[in-house]
């Protein structure tokens, strides 16, 4: 079942992962991106999402911010040992103490209609449960502006605006571009061995087609 979801805001940064301290966003959003984009407003355990395209309609542009971030992280670690009695270490950061401020390269202006299909997950969806109903509850859900956690792009603070794409003919930028190697996905198959997956992104009269991609380990 086919689901169009149009999506926009002021600022997105979708961080390239090879660059770890100051964030450079890839071009437009990754599949995984838009993925949760989705599953923020609708998640199922028997609805697996799948993207087929990315529609963009608004001009590539960048600008550069500064951010607060804080440099450090809790360890798993420390919260296991405080856990088993071994450690009476602080299991918290003092953000006012830990804050840095770090440049990233962010898109702005930026507007997206995210064209997707979901599949039923036969042993974790209940015996009523059935495509038309799905999508159903899913169309409901970007007409009223419903959502379980408030979509973003890329980064939380990019706060996105959403609703059901109704327009007809989706208006794309026209414009074909190279995108180069893009994160495409997690695979989390092997939790011990969490493996990314990528792919060559390539943007062809404003659109990105994801239906058969390669995808590389």
């Amino acid at each position: 079942m086919a689901v169009k979801m149009e999506i926009w805001g002021d600022y997105a940064l979708f961080s390239r992962p090879e660059l770890k301290v100051e964030r450079v966003s890839y071009d437009v959003p990754t599949p995984s991106a838009a993925r949760g984009m989705l599953e923020s407003v609708y998640y199922h355990p028997g609805l697996k999402w799948t993207i087929d395209r990315i529609h963009v309609l608004n001009p590539i542009q960048f600008t550069n911010l500064r951010r607060n971030e804080v440099k450090s992280k809790l360890s798993a670690s420390l919260a296991k040992s405080a856990m088993t009695g071994k450690s009476k270490a602080p299991l918290f950061l003092a953000a006012s103490e830990d804050i840095v401020q770090r440049a990233a390269i962010m898109l702005k202006n930026v507007h997206y209609v995210i064209e997707a299909h979901f599949d039923i997950v036969s042993e974790k969806a209940a015996p009523g449960d059935n495509a038309g109903k799905f999508q159903d509850i899913v169309k409901r859900r970007l007409k009223k502006g419903t959502c379980y956690a408030q979509p973003y792009l890329g980064t939380r603070e990019c706060t996105a605006h959403f609703r059901l794409w109704e327009g007809g003919e989706i208006p794309a930028i026209q414009e074909t571009r190279d995108l180069g190697l893009m994160l495409y996905d997690m695979d989390y198959s092997d939790l011990q061995n969490i493996t990314p997956m990528f792919f060559r992104a390539q943007m062809v009269d404003g659109i990105i087609d994801l239906r058969d991609c390669e995808v590389y380990r």
